[in-house]
């Protein structure tokens, strides 16, 4: 019994290594009685409560990665720091706040509580970053959820500029976070993503992205470069090279000079001198008018496929390049 009680000892003092001397109550409970366990939480004993049934093992106030623990522990398997947490881990300077957002998916029973902000999501990370030990989400992700909300346009644009400057994620990551997550707050951070993004044009194909999505229309290739034999042709914003069929998201409205507007009606037409079918949406349309935007792409594709297909041959765009 007692090689027994010493191997739980060590175990659980290698687990507080590893967890930066935080630790649950379960596991705490794996290693010593419960009376053990009062004792040392008892007013003026070696451990404290920093949150529900998570505990320091140590003397002085938390260190930022003991409540980072803290809050992962709190929230348990599968959850993920976001926000301004996330973001100042990556070395992006954020505004300094004492609440740590974490992730965690909408079936977990978790309350915000101390210096905790639960969020929960059926919209989980499909990857995580991990960095001494703790879970973040991705960059973009971490971005979008710090500044959703915000009224300060120029807090908000300088997260934004700040996450593409350093390389922490591209412009492509960010317009593929805002279509995917809720409209609701994000009103602030498209237009921050449209100027860091030099230009509208970026957000607007996140928003057609995101209808195409949602109507579950055959998914198109973004900014493929499109030749014909050697000779370039165009780089439209979404290609069905089944089909033939090319998007582009533009208006005169949305560029910063007419000769913008000159080089778009001049790659239309260079397109349809080749056969393809090309299709002009406005930003505001994809908004305002989305049932309308579906039912033209799908006449598109449906006119595309039922004749012979293009000799156009298509080059992907390489992932660095979103």
């Amino acid at each position: 019994m007692a090689g027994t009680s010493g191997r739980r000892t060590q175990a659980l003092d290698r687990l507080l290594w590893d967890q930066k001397d935080i630790v649950s109550r379960a596991q705490a409970l794996s290693g010593m009685t419960e009376a053990a366990l009062r004792h040392r939480l008892r007013p003026g004993g070696p451990w404290r409560i920093v949150l529900p049934g998570i505990y320091l093992a140590t003397a002085g106030l938390p260190t930022v990665g003991q409540r980072e623990m803290a809050a992962l522990l709190y929230c348990g398997p599968g959850s993920a720091i976001t926000g301004m947490a996330a973001l100042d881990r990556r070395g992006i300077r954020v505004p300094q706040s004492g609440e740590i957002d974490v992730l965690v998916p909408a079936s977990t029973r978790r309350q915000a509580v101390g210096f905790v902000r639960v969020h929960r999501t059926g919209r989980m990370p499909g990857q995580v970053w991990l960095s001494d030990g703790l879970r973040y989400a991705p960059t973009a992700r971490s971005v979008a959820d710090a500044v959703r909300g915000w009224t300060d346009q120029r807090a908000i644009r300088a997260v934004v500029a700040a996450a593409v400057q350093r390389g922490r994620c591209t412009v492509r990551d960010l317009a593929d976070e805002l279509a995917a997550g809720p409209k609701r707050g994000s009103g602030g951070f498209r237009a921050a993503l449209a100027e860091v993004a030099d230009g509208v044009r970026s957000v607007a194909e996140a928003d057609l992205y995101a209808l195409i999505r949602s109507a579950r229309l055959p998914t198109p290739l973004y900014n493929p470069r499109l030749f014909v034999a050697e000779s370039f042709l165009a780089q439209p914003d979404a290609w069905w090279p089944d089909a033939g069929v090319a998007c582009e998201v533009d208006s005169r409205e949305w560029h910063l000079s007419p000769d913008a507007w000159d080089r778009t009606m001049s790659r239309h037409a260079r397109m349809s001198a080749h056969g393809i079918i090309v299709l002009h949406f406005t930003p505001r349309r994809i908004r305002a008018e989305s049932a309308a935007v579906v039912s033209d792409l799908r006449q598109a594709l449906d006119v595309g496929r039922s004749r012979p297909p293009l000799q156009i041959r298509t080059v992907p765009v390489r992932a660095e390049e979103n």
